[in-house]
């Protein structure tokens, strides 16, 4: 398993070993073992989410769950390709508001680490492309929360977003009060 660091401390990329022949490929996409005799120590997963967006084009983000339903997310794409946003929304933390984005496609078969207290989002870049993640929390309705997707200066590369009325009317960055505490804020 190969492990990479990003530029926002604790958001890292991880591209599971793929194994193939001309069947196709296995993949171990998760191993708690492998991953802490590398040093990665995750947080337990309780939920595992799967979607689907049939344009390309399709903004889903910046979404968050608030505290104590924090969310950290580890995500993949099982079929098409997408661009995948974490943005540090920890008040108090060095890297507040700042954002790192990584394609992931079923052909590259990356995943991303997004620790509870980061916005998350992504763009399709083909038709029908899923999207596969583990939760460290349950969903929880009056948690779930949004940022408005263009707030940041994040160039989704998507002129005319496929966007859901919570992404169009969610409130800009600016204008947001972060739920998230840095651990070393004063």
């Amino acid at each position: 398993m190969k492990i990479e660091a990003t530029a926002l401390p604790d958001v890292l990329v991880i591209t599971p070993a793929r194994f193939g022949d001309e069947r196709g490929f296995f993949s171990e996409s998760w191993n708690r073992k492998t991953l802490s005799d590398a040093g990665v120590i995750l947080p337990d997963f309780v939920q595992d989410n799967h979607s689907m967006s049939r344009r390309a084009g399709t903004v889903r983000g910046l979404h968050y769950q608030a505290p104590p339903f924090a969310q950290g997310k580890l995500v993949r794409c099982g079929r098409g390709v997408l661009w995948d946003v974490a943005v540090d929304a920890r008040r108090g933390s060095p890297t507040y508001g700042q954002w790192v984005g990584v394609e992931l496609s079923h052909e590259n078969g990356r995943q991303l680490w997004v620790p509870p207290g980061f916005l998350h989002g992504f763009v399709t870049r083909e038709p029908d492309t899923e999207i596969v993640y583990k939760c460290t929390a349950h969903y929880d309705k009056a948690s779930d929360g949004a940022v408005r997707w263009n707030s940041l200066g994040i160039d989704w590369g998507a002129d005319d977003p496929v966007l859901s009325d919570k992404d169009r009317d969610a409130p800009a960055f600016a204008d947001w009060q972060s739920p998230f505490d840095h651990e070393g804020a004063a």
